[in-house]
């Protein structure tokens, strides 16, 4: 890989977690615009569009093999995607952005233990470390660095849900260390499709109960924002990141998706950035950075 190569992953890789980041404020900008449920399912019709438009070549091409692994690509789809965004979504609605944003910092952590209770993959006790740190700072957040609030495990739903969100992606993350060995593009083509099938009958149980929201005008146009870049230009720059410089090197971006979210919170949506998010991002990034540091060479 030449330096223009390494470049270009690095610019790719950077433009993938900051389109993540906005992810976390489009959250809250969907909130009294439109509702969760509508949000996933107007998410992935248009990842379904896009992928059909601009991916169908390798996804004729790969069908064959495809359609062998239907079943795990849609259950993948199902958690990573739907499940994921429908926890994340819900989360926005009782919590901030900034939290969401350091929250999601926790993922590589829940993947770290997810492989381990998974495939067994050895942990280093420097890593145990890592992933303690990172958990004391999750669970700063949640407490919002009180101690009574701690005491009395009066924790925010709606960090809550977040963590739930994560847990959905970890295993979703971890799950597809098996998938079938094709172009990740036909795999996220596939698997966006999945995505909107599970998707229909959210949205029929938000309206069964009465929470469902049309979109408005401003609602709309968040739909239409988290469908083209967090949820379809992201992975197709994740996918060429990590074709250039491969995936153990791509991961490490991930970590600047909370340093992202927590600046575009307080850039765009005007929140305040308190001690105890300083201190939760610090630990949070702190735990992931032992992690992986120091994991078992493979």
């Amino acid at each position: 890989m030449n330096d223009r190569g390494t470049l270009e992953a690095y610019a790719l890789l950077t433009a993938t977690t900051l389109c993540w980041g906005l992810n976390a404020v489009f959250s809250r900008l969907a909130v009294d615009e439109v509702s969760p449920m509508m949000v996933v399912l107007g998410r992935w019709i248009g990842v379904m569009i896009l992928c059909l438009v601009f991916l169908r070549p390798v996804l004729v091409r790969e069908w064959p093999v495809l359609k062998q692994h239907l079943p795990f690509l849609a259950a993948m789809g199902a958690i990573g995607f739907t499940g994921f965004n429908a926890f994340f979504y819900i989360a926005a609605h009782s919590t901030t952005a900034l939290n969401i944003g350091i929250l999601q910092g926790s993922i590589p952590v829940f993947v770290l233990l997810g492989a381990w209770i998974a495939y067994r993959k050895p942990i280093v006790p420097v890593q145990v470390i890592g992933v303690l740190i990172t958990m004391i700072g999750v669970v700063f957040i949640g407490s919002q660095g009180s101690l009574e609030r701690l005491a009395s495990l009066a924790f925010n739903k709606g960090d809550l849900y977040m963590l739930v969100a994560c847990f959905f992606y970890a295993t979703y993350t971890v799950g597809l260390q098996k998938r079938p060995q094709v172009s990740p593009l036909s795999i996220f083509g596939v698997m966006a499709v999945a995505a909107f099938i599970v998707s229909i009958p959210l949205a029929g149980a938000e309206a069964a109960y009465g929470t469902f929201q049309w979109p408005t005008m401003k609602g709309w146009i968040v739909i239409a924002m988290i469908t083209l870049l967090p949820s379809f230009a992201a992975q197709i720059f994740f996918i060429q990141g990590v074709d250039r410089i491969g995936a153990g090197r791509a991961g490490i971006f991930v970590n600047l998706v909370p340093i992202f979210a927590s600046g575009f919170a307080v850039l765009i949506l005007g929140e305040r950035f308190e001690t105890y998010h300083a201190t939760a991002l610090v630990l949070v990034l702190f735990g992931i950075f032992l992690s992986e540091k120091f994991k078992p060479k493979a």
